[in-house]
C-alpha cells in the first residue's frame, strides 16, 4: 500500500507555507480529514493499521481516540479489530473521558489518532486512562511525523517524542517533513507568508 500516493489522491498532503500547532514552518502539511472523509478509503486505511497490531499478537480490549482528529481513526480501527471505541474530549483545556465513557481496571487500551506528531495529546489520554485504572499497551495512527519511532521503521526517535519507548507504536506511514523556526525559516525569507490550516487555528 502507498499510503502517501492515497494521501496525495485525497488532497490531504499540502504543498506551500504552513505555520504547524507547534509554531514552527513547514513546506508540506499532512490534512487527514481530507483522507478520512472517504469512508471506503478510512476502512481501507484503518484494516491496514489493524493487520500490523494484530500481527504483534497485542491484547485490545478498546481503541480511544482524542477528539476531534482521531475520532473517525478511532472508530475505524476499533471496527477493524473488533473491539469497542471511545474518545477523550478537551474540556477548558483538558482531556477528559465524558457521555458516560468508563474504563475497567486493567482494560487494554490502544490510542489512536489520525497523525501523531510529538504524541502530546496521545500522552494526555494515556494519562487519564491511566488514572481509571486502565492499561495502556499500545498507540496508533495512520500517519507518523517523524518524531516518534513506529513499529517497523528505521527513523532514529527525536528527543521531543513524548510517547515511551517500552509502549509500542504502530502507523502506516513516516513523513518525516523539513521544520523550520520561524527565525530561521527560508521560505519566509524568500517572501512567502505562512497560512495555519490546522484544527487548532
Amino acid at each position: 500500500m502507498n499510503v502517501e500516493e492515497i494521501y496525495i489522491q485525497a488532497g490531504a498532503l499540502l504543498e506551500g507555507h504552513f505555520i504547524l500547532s507547534s509554531g514552527n514552518h513547514s513546506s508540506r502539511y499532512l490534512q487527514s480529514a481530507k483522507v478520512l472523509e472517504n469512508p471506503a478509503t478510512a476502512e481501507i486505511l484503518a484494516k491496514a493499521l489493524a493487520k500490523q497490531i494484530q500481527a504483534s499478537g497485542i491484547q485490545i480490549d478498546t481503541v480511544c481516540a482524542p477528539a476531534l482528529g482521531g475520532v473517525i481513526a478511532g472508530y475505524e480501527l476499533a471496527r477493524a479489530l473488533g473491539v469497542r471505541s471511545i474518545f477523550a474530549e478537551r474540556k477548558e483545556g483538558q482531556m477528559e473521558l465524558r457521555r458516560g465513557f468508563e474504563i475497567a481496571q486493567d482494560e487494554h487500551i490502544l490510542i489512536c489518532e489520525d497523525i501523531i506528531t510529538t504524541g502530546g495529546s496521545a500522552m494526555e489520554v494515556a494519562k487519564i486512562i491511566t488514572e481509571l485504572g486502565g492499561k495502556v499497551v499500545a498507540f496508533g495512527a495512520l500517519a507518523n511525523r517523524g518524531f516518534c519511532r513506529r513499529v517497523g521503521s528505521d527513523i532514529t526517535q527525536k528527543p521531543n517524542c513524548k510517547i515511551p519507548p517500552n509502549i509500542p507504536f504502530f502507523a502506516l506511514e513516516d513523513f518525516d517533513f523539513p521544520m523550520y523556526e520561524p527565525t530561521d525559516c527560508p521560505l519566509c525569507k524568500s517572501g512567502s507568508t505562512p497560512i495555519k490550516p490546522g484544527s487548532r487555528s
